[in-house]
């Protein structure tokens, strides 16, 4: 970015907003329940370089999407709060390179915040950008779309901007009495086991680049959260993948724990020691993308070996070839925060739940899960 900063460039500049057009200070735009709104509507070439949103809730019930050159789907569609780098309908001050918020109602439910992304998003004919909400409320936004447009934005070989957004809760895990870093949780978890029960955070087929993801997970056991491997194929299976990590603090570029910081390129936009067990972390590869010609496949353990069955969600980002469909995030309903009573017990709602596949547990996860009742006395 900064390399680029002084060349001179024929290109326009331009902002679709929420500015109030009648001169007065009325600058935020009313969202009706169940409506989308184009917020731009941009002819290409071209380029959104900066997008800045606030508001006062509905983080999760809100969608963002984006279509790249009038595709017949979006290939960026994300909770609000989610796809800027915060989970839960929470919200916190935080900074890294692509994204940033600020607020002064940090570690809150369903405040007023900030939020910037910084991502380019090059297009070659159009760029449509859209919110749809869906809250029974109405949803009052204020925005700016920043770009530029000409013949030189989008280059050869320019990727478009994906983001897709996953959830499990609980995530299917065949061992959650037993916690992290004791001798029973800690089974092989390898080739096929592995490929078919990781939490998945990314899977797409085309040409591109994964350049990174955020994390979110409700912590219900209590305990430590991670220890998960982060497994990474690149063009189909095989094993081992081509990159595969240490653990889950590790893939984020951290150890010994999440500590509550938020750097450049990884750190917590939510720490669970602020929120009482809600957690939201990420990590961006933008100097070493994962480069894939065909496909890719971007998975975490949740817990070692995925004995866990914690609350999980994500938003991956990556660049593809060309426009690609992603998949939708589950009904609102189903992706909303698990809340907690006055006296901290977890508020679990069957009708909210959103399971993923259960893991296929087999002899040793038996004789593991066996071993630790029989140490606790059961």
């Amino acid at each position: 970015m900064l390399n680029e900063l002084a060349l001179i460039r024929d290109r326009e500049v331009g902002r679709e907003s929420s500015w109030d057009t009648s001169g007065r200070n009325g600058d935020a735009w009313t969202i009706a329940p169940g409506e989308t709104r184009i917020l731009a509507d941009i002819q290409g070439p071209g380029q959104i370089t900066h997008i800045w949103m606030t508001q006062r809730d509905h983080y999760r019930e809100c969608l963002l999407k984006i279509t790249w050159d009038g595709a017949s789907s979006p290939s960026v569609v994300a909770p609000l709060g989610d796809f800027f780098g915060l989970g839960h309908n929470l919200v916190n001050s935080y900074q890294s390179l692509p994204f940033t918020a600020s607020t002064r109602s940090n570690n809150e439910f369903n405040q007023g915040c900030a939020l910037n992304c910084y991502l380019p998003m090059p297009f070659r004919k159009s760029a449509r950008v859209e919110l749809e909400n869906q809250s029974p409320d109405p949803h009052r936004q204020y925005f700016y779309i920043d770009y530029e447009t000409g013949p030189d934005c989008a280059p050869a070989g320019a990727g478009y901007l994906h983001a897709e957004f996953h959830r499990t809760n609980p995530f299917g895990g065949w061992g959650h009495e037993i916690p992290v870093n004791t001798p029973e949780a800690n089974i092989v978890n390898a080739e096929e086991l592995a490929w078919n029960s990781n939490y998945l955070i990314l899977e797409t087929k085309g040409r591109g680049h994964y350049i990174g993801c955020n994390l979110s997970v409700t912590n219900f056991q209590g305990t430590w959260w991670g220890e998960g491997d982060d497994m990474i194929w690149v063009d189909g299976y095989k094993w081992p993948p081509d990159l595969h990590g240490t653990g889950s603090e590790d893939y984020l570029n951290q150890a010994w724990g999440m500590q509550p910081n938020a750097f450049m390129h990884n750190g917590s936009s939510l720490h669970e020691g602020n929120t009482g067990g809600y957690q939201t972390s990420y990590v961006y590869h933008l100097e070493n993308p994962v480069r894939f010609q065909k496909e890719v496949k971007v998975t975490i353990e949740h817990g070692h070996g995925n004995h866990l069955q914690n609350e999980m969600s994500s938003t991956a980002y990556w660049y593809a070839e060309e426009p690609t469909h992603v998949i939708q995030p589950p009904p609102v309903a189903k992706r909303m925060p698990v809340l907690r009573d006055d006296s901290g017990h977890w508020l679990y709602d069957d009708a909210a739940r959103c399971p993923g596949q259960p893991v296929e547990v087999n002899d040793e996860m038996r004789a593991m899960k066996a071993q630790w009742q029989e140490k606790q006395g059961r």
